[in-house]
């Protein structure tokens, strides 16, 4: 295989025009890469090639977009093959599909690899970006681009995997202030990753050496991402521990956590009513599956239980406080996983809902990135903010800036509040009347509307 160099002539195909792989097309072309995106969706397909981007909610995107459309160096296709046979590097950012089990479904990213190879030519630089389990991309992805090729993995062609370390709303933010971490196939592979994203990124000035960061395998790049959500997985789930045990004590364990992590060697996370999202409550199940890992991951094998457990650690709380849910509304703020995006994948909200409907309770829920018939599509009941009905609880799940300076002296009937991320300040509730519960931050038993209850 021949030596990789490239600049701002080289072509570069994305395969994935999602949430990720948009703003990647985008900023690859920003650094005047000529960049050709191939989604299965042909409505995406078109969107792009009007200039427009189809993801909501990422600062720059909309503009990066219509320039490079403008400019000719962005465009889109349904033809993934079409795309790799004009492409020096071929990016691939699907989705590989996570059941509870931690079984993963690798039939479109399999499907994807299958078209790439058949356009696949000699010289050609191949990077993997979704998460994957280890071992993946050399053992399973590279075999088949090959098979489906003709051509061998290292010498005809390279192979590397580089894990995306950005979040949905700041994804440009986050490629210029990360080092971007890459693994061959080989060590060719890994030089030839390292060059294209030296051209690709941009990064800050102040980020120092290595702004790109070759890893020694392509199962080390591979690995490192596990690692990194892992280990939010597993301090996360200390932290709702650390509230657990400041709920029994009646201390606030957001006071004691920025007390502790003021010193240099703790860096606790922040307790809540769960994890949701592709990411953290997902990737943990790659190591907890791997036949080689035996019982050398317990202990990521008990935070994820713990967490997990957290909706349903909340709702005994409320239902404590209100003396009960049966025949009790509640109303659940934010259906999202996270604040101020429009992302439902195993959000805390689907664990909070049919805890309290086993205990009676009618469950209401509000989110400003959902429509009332999106909602009832998802199964549960719309509440709108805009005519508030009567509840008698409410559950903080996402603090979406729309929640920011709610007023819940709007809420007719409502007696507590529980702040399942610890994210509203509690004399805002108590000023309305109502009485505050945190997530460690002790019960609320003194407050004049549930004394006694708790």
């Amino acid at each position: 295989m021949s030596d990789h160099s490239f600049t701002s002539n080289s072509r570069v195909a994305v395969v994935g025009l999602g949430k990720i792989g948009l703003p990647l097309a985008a900023q690859y072309a920003s650094r005047g890469l000529t960049v050709i995106g191939a989604d299965t969706d042909p409505a995406v397909v078109n969107t792009v090639n009007r200039g427009l981007s189809h993801v909501g909610g990422e600062p720059g995107l909309d503009d990066l977009v219509r320039d490079a459309v403008t400019a000719g160096r962005l465009r889109a296709t349904v033809d993934t093959t079409a795309a790799t046979r004009d492409a020096d590097v071929i990016v691939v950012i699907v989705p590989v599909k996570v059941y509870e089990d931690g079984r993963v479904d690798f039939s479109s990213i399999d499907h994807v690899t299958a078209e790439v190879g058949r356009g696949l030519r000699p010289g050609v630089l191949v990077i993997y970006e979704t998460t994957l389990p280890v071992g993946t991309t050399r053992n399973r992805l590279a075999r088949e681009l090959a098979e489906a090729s003709g051509l061998a993995a290292g010498r005809d062609f390279a192979v590397a995997f580089s894990p995306e370390r950005v979040y949905s709303g700041r994804v440009f933010r986050d490629l210029r202030r990360y080092p971007k971490i890459v693994g061959g196939i080989d060590a060719a592979s890994g030089c030839a990753a390292e060059a294209f994203y030296r051209v690709a990124l941009e990064f800050d000035a102040e980020l120092p050496e290595p702004r790109v960061w070759v890893v020694g395998t392509v199962e080390a790049a591979e690995f490192t991402k596990l690692v990194e959500t892992t280990y939010r997985d597993v301090n996360i789930a200390l932290a709702n521990q650390f509230a657990r045990f400041a709920d029994a004590w009646q201390i606030d364990v957001d006071e004691v956590v920025s007390a502790a992590n003021s010193q240099p060697f703790s860096h606790v996370h922040r307790p809540g009513v769960g994890v949701g999202g592709h990411c953290i409550p997902v990737y943990p199940l790659f190591l907890l599956n791997d036949d080689r890992a035996g019982e050398s991951q317990s202990l990521a094998r008990m935070a994820r239980l713990e967490n997990d457990d957290m909706a349903d650690y909340g709702v005994q709380r409320i239902d404590r406080a209100l003396g009960g849910l049966a025949g009790q509304s509640v109303l659940i703020l934010g259906y999202s996983y996270r604040e101020n995006v429009r992302e439902d994948y195993l959000s805390t909200t689907k664990r909070l809902v049919p805890a309290l409907s086993e205990r009676g309770a009618r469950v209401l829920v509000h989110d400003p990135h959902y429509s009332a018939a999106e909602l009832i599509e998802r199964g549960v009941a719309p509440y709108d903010l805009t005519r508030p009905e009567p509840v008698d609880g409410i559950v903080l799940q996402a603090l979406h800036r729309e929640y920011r300076d709610l007023d819940f002296r709007m809420f007719p009937r409502c007696r507590v509040v529980l702040d399942g991320r610890n994210a509203i300040d509690p004399a805002t509730v108590e000023s309305a009347g109502l009485a505050y519960i945190g997530i460690g931050r002790g019960n609320g038993s003194n407050h004049p509307r549930l004394r006694g209850s708790l």
